[in-house]
């Protein structure tokens, strides 16, 4: 059975549209609850969520489905996606949920679902909650006695924090260091300057008013323009931006340079293998992982293993491997000495810690290989699949002989968008951009 409600991250879509009804995500909760009530115990499920308006209503529907089917549950409110990976392992819970949709704009919601190991389901796991919503959950629903219980908890945040702090060098302090924080006015809004703060820096917030409507508005990761301006304006050491849930980031040095996902790779493990701390021989990267930083790694006789897109992907690469460092170009670092998902905060702290340590300006630290272009382009299309036609599977494989030996081409649909994301990679840009430019004319003709 094939999956229809989960993508590459979850259910994701346009809140209180199909599947982000309160119908559609009761059921989840109805039948994860029922997947995951195992045994005599008391039952619990932890969730968590951005600050969405459309959060209120998707939290609503999940309670419902969850003590339903007697499971008790515990409410954050808003908190990163890490924080409640890390609460459902350490308040033993049998399942956690995120309710966000990361990195898209507030029309936009969805569910992200940890089992009791905090790791995020399995897609076997996903098919099983799909079949079970599809073939009728009356069978499992709680007598009148046994229906959970819901509740508020209160210390979540200070929980996270404490457990972020702990994630740095208990030698190290940030004192005296200028540090501008974008919380992208979402999950993390209150915890991430709290952190820094606590850890002694000196702390400019931008994104921290949510209002339900400007989460990732102009701001976080994907809009780091104004983390990168606030940088320059209060001449920082050190910018971060995170995104709407706080499981990317994306940095930028005293000068306002960003530094991605790659760049910050490369930095950890640099500096986690000189200390004999990085295990698996390397990192796990993704298909969308620099060259640069391949050679570069290769430079210190270290490997990148690549994984398709989706932090589940890498963290499944890294456990297979024995891997402790992987990631995203996009900002998502999975630290899993820390973490079991990828953790925005904790891998800017990692960042900060060798700045600290090295008494180096972010900018030279963090300038360690010479990236090679890359050029992207994204296609949205309503209906259809663009990439099933022929004349542009065609055009794609004659596009990927061209650039043969001389680069690399990745032509993928999301999994999170009704989008399709060229990427081509090389020495020459002006070859690449005319490859790229041929392959969106096409698939926007197939699109039409």
């Amino acid at each position: 059975m094939t999956r229809s409600l989960f993508g590459t991250d979850g259910v994701r879509g346009l809140a209180n549209t199909h599947p982000m009804t309160p119908e559609i995500v009761m059921k989840v909760g109805m039948a994860a609850g029922r997947l995951f009530t195992r045994g005599e115990h008391r039952h619990r499920v932890v969730i968590g969520k951005d600050t969405r308006l459309s959060g209120y209503m998707i939290e609503s529907a999940l309670v419902s489905g969850f003590t339903a089917v007697g499971m008790d549950v515990f409410q954050f409110g808003p908190l990163p996606t890490p924080a409640v990976a890390m609460l459902t392992r350490s308040l033993r819970a049998d399942l956690g949920v995120m309710i966000s949709a990361s990195h898209n704009p507030y029309h936009d919601n969805g569910l992200k679902l940890f089992g009791p190991d905090g790791n995020k389901l399995s897609d076997d796991m996903e098919r099983k909650i799909e079949a079970l919503m599809a073939n009728g959950l009356e069978s499992g629903l709680a007598r009148p006695r046994e229906l959970g219980r819901a509740k508020r908890i209160d210390d979540a945040q200070a929980r996270y924090i404490e457990f972020v702090k702990g994630t740095f060098p208990k030698n190290l302090r940030l004192d005296g260091m200028r540090v501008v924080i974008d919380c992208a006015n979402g999950a993390a809004y209150k915890v991430a300057p709290a952190v820094l703060w606590e850890l002694g820096a000196e702390v400019f917030s931008l994104g921290d008013l949510p209002d339900g409507f400007n989460i990732n508005l102009d701001c976080g990761s994907t809009e780091p323009r104004a983390m990168s301006a606030k940088v320059r304006e209060m001449r920082a050491d050190f910018g971060i931006a995170l995104d709407g849930d706080a499981d990317r980031v994306v940095m930028a040095d005293e000068r306002g340079r960003i530094i991605d996902g790659d760049q910050v790779l490369a930095l950890i493990a640099h500096s986690w293998s000189r200390r004999g701390e990085l295990k698996g021989g390397g990192v796990v990267g993704t298909v969308m992982s620099n060259m640069g930083l391949e050679r570069f790694l290769g430079g210190m006789s270290l490997r990148l293993e690549r994984a398709p897109v989706g932090d589940r992907y890498v963290l499944e690469k890294m456990r297979q491997g024995g891997f402790n460092v992987g990631g995203e170009q996009s900002g998502h670092i999975v630290l899993n000495d820390f973490s079991t998902t990828g953790d925005g905060l904790i891998a800017a702290l990692q960042v900060l810690a060798v700045l600290a340590a090295e008494r180096k300006p972010a900018s030279e630290a963090t300038t360690l290989y010479q990236a090679l272009p890359q050029i992207h382009e994204n296609v949205r299309f309503m209906n259809g699949s663009p990439l099933e036609d022929a004349r542009v599977k065609s055009h794609i494989d004659a596009s990927a002989e061209r650039l043969n030996g001389k680069g690399r081409l990745i032509v993928r649909k999301s999994g999170t968008e009704r989008v399709i994301r060229i990427m081509a990679e090389g020495d020459n840009e002006t070859e690449l951009r005319e490859v790229v430019r041929s392959i969106a004319d096409v698939l926007r003709g197939a699109s039409a």
